[in-house]
């Protein structure tokens, strides 16, 4: 793997990452296009580290404020302006946050061998990127109702939690379903995405500790030299926190109907190679 493609791949999963898209597709695609091979699970673990470095940027004082009201350290946050004033109203938040990441974990652990074997094709990946954004154009039109991370309950996060291990199968869209999710449980469209994100991180942490130990002990596939891996790291990040900053900006008075039709475009195109080459990626991801 050349530098080059490395920070081609980046700058494709740090957009889609975020994005109710679908990076598992995209990558694919890209790879399929330009005739390059995959780059291996080593690679993956570096992007997608490099992704969850611009979610602990980006939501560094959210997470601060959370983790303070779960221990009750509420001492000068009274008043406070921007978009975290509505976790006061949810001092809880912390502990929902953390059984609400629970099934992906399970999920990960159970079944994530099954899914990386039988699940991870073409005609799965483009059947879950028009499936998933059905149910995602169905709870923008209907779902939201303006409410805010402090009005979420217990149940609410674990809902959204559960919605996260479905994730695990190609195509889905971690962000895609977790939003819809939050949609149907009546939040607004941003505060639903700032969920998502927030769920977000100890998933990929856990995912890329437990990988990156298995790679480096020898039980995980190798061949990536550290330019590349570095470059990974890098540029996913860099781009990662544009995306999360533009996309809740965007969210906050635009619907979710673009991407939803951008998906039902993307598995039309997997589908149609599908049917011309027999496969895109040349038999899986």
């Amino acid at each position: 793997m050349t530098v080059l493609q490395a920070a081609v791949l980046a700058v494709v999963q740090a957009a889609t990452e975020f994005l109710p898209v679908s990076s598992s597709a995209h990558l694919v695609l890209v790879r399929w296009l330009f005739g390059w091979q995959d780059p291996g699970l080593a690679f993956d673990v570096a992007l997608h580290f490099g992704t969850l470095l611009a979610l602990a940027a980006y939501f560094a004082r959210t997470w601060m404020r959370i983790i303070a009201n779960g221990f009750g350290w509420r001492a000068g946050q009274a008043g406070a302006a921007g978009a975290d004033r509505d976790l006061d109203r949810s001092p809880r938040l912390l502990w929902h946050l953390a059984l609400a990441t629970l099934p992906a974990a399970v999920a990960g652990l159970l079944v994530q061998d099954i899914i990386e074997t039988h699940l991870r094709s073409p005609l799965v990946i483009a059947s879950m990127l028009v499936a998933v954004g059905v149910v995602l154009l169905r709870a923008d039109r209907h779902g939201a109702r303006g409410g805010d991370l402090g009005s979420l309950s217990l149940l609410g996060c674990v809902v959204v939690g559960c919605a996260q291990a479905v994730a695990l199968v190609p195509g889905t869209s971690r962000s895609g379903v977790t939003i819809a999710a939050g949609l149907l449980l009546g939040l607004r469209r941003d505060a639903a995405a700032r969920l998502s994100f927030l769920l977000a991180m100890p998933v990929v942490l856990g995912a890329s500790l437990k990988t990156g130990v298995e790679t480096l002990v020898g039980s995980g596939p190798r061949g990536v030299e550290a330019a590349p891996l570095m470059v990974g790291i890098a540029v996913s990040a860099i781009v990662g926190y544009f995306v999360i900053a533009e996309f809740l900006r965007y969210l906050q008075a635009s619907s979710l109907a673009l991407f939803v039709y951008y998906r039902f475009g993307v598995g039309a195109l997997v589908l149609a190679l599908l049917a011309a080459n027999g496969s895109p990626a040349g038999g899986g991801l």
